[in-house]
């Protein structure tokens, strides 16, 4: 995987978060640097963390399952991709469940949720070899905070008007890289 993809498997992967923060920036009286660096520090070292342990996993199975691997890491990228997909265009406002609380205990279990998909990719990279998993760490990590950092910002200045948007492009970003993956393996591509 190069680096193009590897970026646009971060800002794929970066979206849940950036939509959570959006709504942490729209609970918020004034949004500074300051709540900004907490959510994009939570969530980007969350995002960066899971891939390496699924690829660690990932690869503890590819022998098992090297014959059909790159299948196992497109339905699970479709799946990730499908999931956000059906949230984005969900009737329910997921603004409403986020408050302002930037505590640990709340940081620590948003960052784990919005990074379980993170996880699921990584085993997926795995799967699809020839992957620099820190590169991948990296890229993620840093991408996710940005657009962290970007999302407290845009939420208190401009409201949820781009959560949803955000939550469906993330979503086919992640279902194209995984048809790539598989028409790649089929030397389609």
């Amino acid at each position: 995987m190069g680096f193009l993809e590897l970026i646009m498997l971060a800002i794929g992967l970066s979206m849940d978060a950036f939509a959570v923060s959006i709504c942490k920036g729209l609970s918020m009286k004034k949004a500074g640097l300051r709540e900004g660096l907490i959510c994009g520090v939570w969530f980007g070292g969350f995002q960066a963390i899971m891939p390496v342990i699924g690829f660690f996993l990932g690869a503890l199975f590819a022998k098992q399952i090297e014959a059909f691997d790159h299948w196992v890491a497109f339905v699970l990228l479709a799946l990730i991709g499908g999931n956000m997909l059906k949230e984005a265009f969900s009737k329910c406002d997921c603004c409403e469940e986020h408050d302002a609380d930037l505590s640990v205990k709340t940081m620590f279990v948003m960052a784990v949720a919005t990074s379980i998909d993170a996880l699921a990719v990584g085993i997926s990279l795995a799967m699809a070899g020839n992957v620099n998993i820190w590169m991948a760490m990296a890229l993620i990590g840093v991408v996710t905070c940005v657009m962290c950092i970007a999302g407290v910002k845009i939420g208190n200045i401009f409201g949820s008007r781009y959560e949803k948007k955000a939550e469906a492009a993330g979503g086919m970003i992640l279902i194209l890289l995984g048809l790539k993956i598989l028409l790649e393996h089929l030397h389609i591509l």
